[in-house]
């Protein structure tokens, strides 16, 4: 899969088959969405492209408003990948590009920039400034310039209820991995490479893997049962913070801090991916060094006594898993 940040030079332009949005966890929606844009690009002999935005507009336009993202770009690009994309443009949101009319849009965009020959889009898509281009305007520039378009419905569950992103951060926010799970399609899980922290989890008798969300609202937090894989042949398991660390450091840095269990090696600079299993509290500020190593000591006593009924790579979530998935 090749990964454009912006529009493609005038070398590397090819007709594609196009979809457009934010992807925000790849989930069934998105799955569908995506396998109807491949059939119908194998149809007209084509390559499946998907347009995304980094920032969110929402984050552009609103940064306190915007919703918690589910995925980093990188997990992002790796499902895209997964699910048959070809090529992805991430284009930067910002005003200028914010401020094109929906007619700018298509011609220096889907004609002039992508190619585009045909195209896919979600019910609730619109482009262009303020939002002005719909799917009637967006059809009838196809029939000018020589692309169709097609409009794929929502996608719901087997209980009637639209597949969102917006649902799964609700799963995330109340720490039901279960459901979120089942939008996704697959246990949630955050990957990125192990840097170096402040070794206070080493000091206090809790070593951990350092992992730095981009982020400044993830949509999970807390204090959660993982499993990390890419470390070995086999899943491992482990407790891991996903937040502030309030006690620690007041910076308003998120990370993501993983102590393995039964594990003890160098793993600084590779890549992992860790998928959260349960989630068993709140982070919480303490009074004391003392009082957080007691709360940890608590956290891994849960984690051991979860793993005690679920073997790691077992599948808790419903959703088989390997421990090289994803890492590439």
């Amino acid at each position: 899969m090749k990964v454009f940040r912006g529009l493609p030079n005038a070398e590397s332009r090819a007709p594609c088959a196009l979809t457009i949005g934010n992807f925000d966890g790849v989930h069934r929606g998105h799955q569908a969405l995506l396998a109807r844009v491949r059939a119908a690009a194998d149809a007209r002999g084509l390559p499946v492209c998907v347009m995304t935005f980094e920032p969110h507009p929402r984050e552009f336009f609103n940064p306190a408003a915007a919703p918690p993202r589910i995925a980093m770009l990188r997990d992002k690009l790796e499902a895209l990948r997964d699910h048959g994309v070809d090529r992805v443009v991430v284009e930067h949101f910002n005003h200028s590009f914010a401020s094109q009319s929906p007619e700018t849009f298509v011609e220096h965009t889907l004609v002039g920039g992508l190619h585009t020959r045909w195209m896919m889009v979600g019910d609730d898509f619109r482009y262009g400034a303020k939002r002005a281009g719909t799917f009637e305007s967006l059809r009838a520039a196809g029939e000018r310039h020589g692309f169709d378009v097609e409009q794929m419905g929502t996608i719901v569950d087997p209980g009637g209820q639209r597949i969102s992103s917006s649902g799964v951060r609700a799963a995330l926010a109340a720490g039901d991995l279960a459901t979120a799970a089942q939008a996704l399609g697959h246990g949630y899980a955050i990957s990125g490479h192990v840097t170096h922290g402040l070794k206070l989890g080493r000091d206090l008798g809790f070593p951990t893997l350092n992992l730095p969300i981009a982020h400044k609202r993830p949509a999970l937090a807390g204090i959660l049962v993982v499993q990390v894989h890419g470390l070995g042949d086999t899943p491992l398991p482990g407790v891991a913070s996903l937040g502030l660390r309030p006690t620690v450091v007041d910076s308003g840095r998120v990370l993501l801090e993983v102590h393995l269990l039964d594990w003890h090696g160098d793993a600084y600079g590779k890549l992992v991916r860790v998928e959260f299993l349960k989630k068993l509290r709140d982070e919480a500020k303490f009074d004391d060094l003392e009082a957080l190593s007691r709360a940890i000591a608590q956290d891994v006593a849960n984690a051991r006594a979860y793993f005690a009924e679920h073997a790691p790579g077992s599948c808790a979530t419903g959703f088989s898993t390997s421990a090289t998935d994803r890492i590439s």
